[in-house]
């Protein structure tokens, strides 16, 4: 795919940073994506009541919390590998480990979602797609073009993900104006709780809200991230919340749809109920390019993990090999490559197996995120959610109560596959160590430096160079005032 080489190489291209407004597109496509995948919400809600309401609680108790958490830490730690960064300096490298693990297999199961995603939409309109024949190549050629995009640069996928997000959810917006007229609020109050999946809905709440922390593992490639990540983090989450109640109060009040009809991709039909063909069209248009967007940062955040685990010491030096577009090739081929292999299971099984993988990883976050308030009170945080110890307990408490009944929700076949996934990644560490210890494979940093302590200390110096660098810089500028100065005196002297 082109040149490659560590970050430092001459040939290796010094792309823009990401700034607000493309952070906002790249988280919101991180969560969301527009309300392409909320409709199962109704259905396994028995009605309208149900999913309305929870999009508009569940913010409240899960997205709001883990956004802050994400905001102070991916502040304090602005590096590649985010969350894995932060459990290492909590609770050191081997739970750190599994904490990138966990989340790297979660995240290349949620993307294997949106190649199969886009098929489903299209599929109301190209019956082809219910064929395997036509199916299969289909998957793997949408894998293949998005990889190679991904490929091309993080600043080109921030911007894209603007201009996919603008399109997107453009025909919701005109959907929403012509649904006014037929709108009868009755409607958003139907609700059958023997028809309701509590599984279901439970599963498909939590992952159209959750991976709020997930832009953190490409912190170190954003603009200015302490004042950047706080700004971006507010945005997005108005923008997803708004993203899936205003399509639902439009579809679910103007129409009397059975809940068992709302299924994936049904507001193409919704679409054409209320405003015809074209709008029909255009929504499926409109999921197309959402699912671009939503692989993309998906895969943008999954390489660039597993680049900020190699350039701490916990994989080969090879995952941080950088392309001449300064991306990190090995790590984004690793993840396709897992996308691929696991394209092949049902929507379904896909968020439920994410889910319990995620909520694991979250849990780890938010005991991490407690212990370094009481670890570390001094640590350097540009930004800090404005509580104390006791505060912070509190606001982890409904989210992590929320994790463990999603968990306790999955069903027997989730538990045996989480529990071999685990048992993988307890395995790999001590296989990665052993790798390192006998020098069978480069390593960026020897495993010492990868202690909780010295990632620590790691992150001190980094923010000591910052402040020496600051002052020179100010030291500079006052001598060259002063300088300035004498010469004008030298001068006026003169006249």
């Amino acid at each position: 795919m082109g040149e490659e080489g560590d970050v430092e190489d001459t040939g290796v291209k010094r792309n823009p940073k990401v700034t607000v407004l493309p952070l906002i597109a790249l988280i919101f496509y991180e969560v969301s994506g527009g309300p392409f995948g909320v409709e199962d919400s109704v259905s396994a809600g028995g009605g309208p009541l149900l999913s309305l309401l929870g999009f508009l609680i569940f913010p409240l108790i899960w997205s709001i919390p883990e956004a802050l958490v994400t905001a102070e830490l991916a502040t304090s730690f602005p590096e590649n590998g985010g969350y894995v960064v932060w459990i290492s300096a909590a609770f050191g490298p081997f739970w750190g480990f599994q904490e990138g693990f966990w989340k790297w297999f979660s995240g290349v199961m949620d993307n294997a979602l949106y190649p199969v995603l886009f098929l489903d939409y299209l599929k109301h309109s190209f019956p082809i797609f219910n064929r395997l024949a036509a199916r299969i190549p289909a998957l793997l050629g949408l894998t293949f073009s998005l990889t190679y995009l991904n490929y091309r640069g993080l600043h080109i996928v921030g911007f894209a993900a603007v201009s996919l997000a603008v399109f997107s959810l453009c025909p919701f917006i005109v959907m929403s104006i012509l649904s006014i007229p037929k709108i009868r609020p009755v409607q958003w109050l139907v609700v059958d709780f023997k028809k309701v999946n509590w599984r279901g809905y439970f599963n498909s709440m939590f992952w159209n809200l959750n991976y709020w922390d997930k832009a953190s593992t490409l912190a170190g490639e954003v603009e200015d991230p302490s004042r950047t990540f706080p700004k971006a983090l507010l945005g997005a989450v108005v923008l997803v919340v708004s993203s899936y109640i205003i399509p639902l109060l439009a579809g679910t009040g103007a129409l009397r749809s059975a809940s068992s009809e709302w299924s994936d991709g049904y507001f193409a039909e919704v679409g054409m109920l209320i405003g015809g063909v074209w709008l029909k069209w255009w929504i499926q248009a409109a999921s197309a390019m959402s699912n671009l967007g939503l692989f993309e940062a998906e895969m943008s955040s999954d390489a660039f993990q597993l680049l900020g685990m190699s350039e701490i010491g916990m994989l080969p030096a090879i995952f941080a090999s950088r392309s001449k577009y300064g991306t990190p090739t090995i790590s984004i081929l690793c993840s396709a490559t897992g996308v691929i292999f696991l394209s092949w299971m049902s929507f379904q099984e896909i968020i439920e197996f994410l889910n319990f993988l995620y909520s694991i990883g979250m849990l780890l976050e938010f005991a991490a995120f407690i212990k370094l308030r009481i670890k570390k009170p001094d640590l350097h945080r540009p930004y800090k959610v404005p509580l104390q110890t006791f505060g912070v307990i509190m606001l982890c408490l409904p989210p992590s109560l929320l994790l463990v009944l999603v968990m306790c929700l999955a069903s027997i076949k989730t538990f045996l596959v989480s529990g071999v996934v685990m048992l993988l990644g307890f395995l790999l560490y001590p296989t990665v160590v052993h790798a390192k210890d006998k020098k069978w494979a480069r390593f960026s940093i020897e495993r010492s430096a990868v202690s909780s302590d010295n990632i620590l200390a790691r992150h001190s110096i980094m923010l000591h160079q910052e402040a020496e660098d600051s002052l020179i810089l100010n030291s500079s500028s006052s001598k060259a005032e002063q300088e300035s100065e004498l010469l004008l005196e030298e001068a006026l002297k003169m006249k």
